[in-house]
């Protein structure tokens, strides 16, 4: 392995996950084909649950070119990136007096985000399931409709 440039800035947690996996870290539930540490594992174990599984480093490059306009800080962009807020809740404590420096770009902000970077796999299951949930009951209230008009 060549190292490029050693100590050459913060990773994004999808550059970890990269890394990890380009090293042989996998889903192995035996832990033992790969040569990797066991806290490399909690690392790629963390990871693979968090938004940076699902990213690509496209996504990221799009999102960086379009941060440009926002004036954003490094840290900032690195912990959008790792983060993926969705909400004014969650870029508040990630920008710092982010009422102050943006204003009503805070919302152009997340629905960049959103529609750049994609969801974790927590918040891709949650939304499956809401909709099952909602297509389900919406199916019994027609059937029991339709079984009201029949009688």
């Amino acid at each position: 392995m060549k190292i490029k440039k050693a100590n050459a800035g913060a990773l994004t947690n999808f550059e970890v996950l990269d890394f990890l996996r380009s090293r042989g870290a996998a889903k192995d539930p035996t832990r033992v084909i790969a040569p990797i540490a066991a806290s490399e594992f909690k690392v790629y174990d963390y990871l693979v649950e968090s938004a940076a599984c699902n990213q690509t480093r496209e996504s990221i490059n799009e999102l960086l070119d379009k941060c440009k306009k926002y004036d954003l800080a490094k840290a900032e962009i690195l912990n959008i990136i790792n983060i993926r807020p969705a909400s004014p809740v969650e870029i508040d404590p990630i920008i710092e007096e982010s009422e102050k420096r943006m204003g009503e770009g805070i919302e152009d902000l997340i629905e960049m985000v959103t529609t750049v970077l994609p969801p974790p796999p927590t918040q891709m299951n949650t939304g499956e399931e809401v909709v099952a949930g909602d297509e389900e009951i919406a199916d019994g209230e027609q059937t029991a409709t339709a079984m009201a008009t029949e009688n």
